[in-house]
């Protein structure tokens, strides 16, 4: 195993949620890749994005040369893995070491490898400021296949729902999905991933799909109240023999009218705030 970097600058590699959220104490953040590696959703979560009963499902590097000899229906991968490379600030490196363990404790082991940053960054900017050996060699967590939550390939279109579902201590899995294509497309114009890009997709879909199958329960509902009503009012005669329904069947009829306004109101500015958040 290659040494630890040098001993007074401590370099962490993240190529999941690190990307946009940070480890505490660092005082330089570079975008760049590594290679070797593949990455998938194929690593269960139950500590943030699921749970024991329910793991949701977050990614993982797999060594190219395993991955290679597996079935994968995402059947292709980008030869570099972007992410970011954070200096940690050398006082704090045992604190963030130790913050790490935690937050990547399930299933995550440590391994080294070599960070190439991206061309054409500020090296004026003390953010993004490199150092004199290139590539840097930095740290990074891994579920490897032989860890307990490792779960191998799975159907794309069986792992979007599954990731549509599961919800942990963290929040939402399919928002970390998103985080991650969010956060990679704002890294480079070619640090996209096809298999978090296909998965987002897929996420979405299964979501319209939920959002258009409850707004026609709704309207199934409706038709059926209406229906009870009808049938519940009392139907009176007048001289001309004519037929009417009672008033208090346009009283509730009025009633439910106003309630439908309020809940459709209610959707669309649900719907707006995600749009805005």
């Amino acid at each position: 195993m290659p040494a630890e970097a040098e001993a007074d600058e401590f370099w962490l590699f993240g190529y999941g949620s690190l990307i946009w959220k940070p480890p505490p104490h660092f005082d330089r953040r570079i975008p760049g890749w590594v290679t070797g590696y593949v990455r998938r959703f194929w690593q269960a979560s139950e500590d943030h994005r699921g749970t024991p009963e329910a793991p949701g499902r977050v990614v993982t590097l797999i060594s190219r040369s395993y991955w290679e000899q597996l079935t994968d229906h995402h059947d292709s991968a980008p030869e570099k893995v972007w992410g970011v490379a954070y200096r940690i600030i050398p006082d704090r490196v045992a604190e963030v070491k130790d913050y790490l363990d935690i937050r990547e404790i399930n299933g995550y082991t440590i391994h080294y490898t070599p960070f190439h940053p991206a061309p054409g960054i500020n090296t004026n900017d003390p953010l993004t400021a490199l150092p004199e050996k290139l590539p840097i060699q930095t740290l990074v967590y891994i579920g490897t296949p032989d860890n307990e939550q490792f779960v191998g390939p799975q159907d794309p279109q069986k792992l979007a729902e599954h990731i549509y579902r599961s919800e942990g201590p963290s929040g939402l899995n399919r928002d970390y999905l998103w985080g991650l294509e969010k956060a990679l497309d704002e890294l480079s114009p070619e640090s996209g991933d096809e298999h978090v890009t296909d998965l987002s997709n897929r996420v979405r879909a299964v979501a319209a799909a939920e959002t258009t199958e409850g707004k026609g329960m709704v309207a199934s509902q409706t038709d059926r109240e209406k229906q009870i009503l009808r049938a519940q009012s009392p139907v009176t005669v007048s001289p001309d023999g004519s037929s009417s329904s009672s008033s208090l069947e346009h009283r509730h009829a009025n009633h439910h009218h106003h309630h439908e306004f309020q809940k459709v109101s209610s959707i669309d500015e649900q719907e707006e705030t995600e749009k805005t958040s």
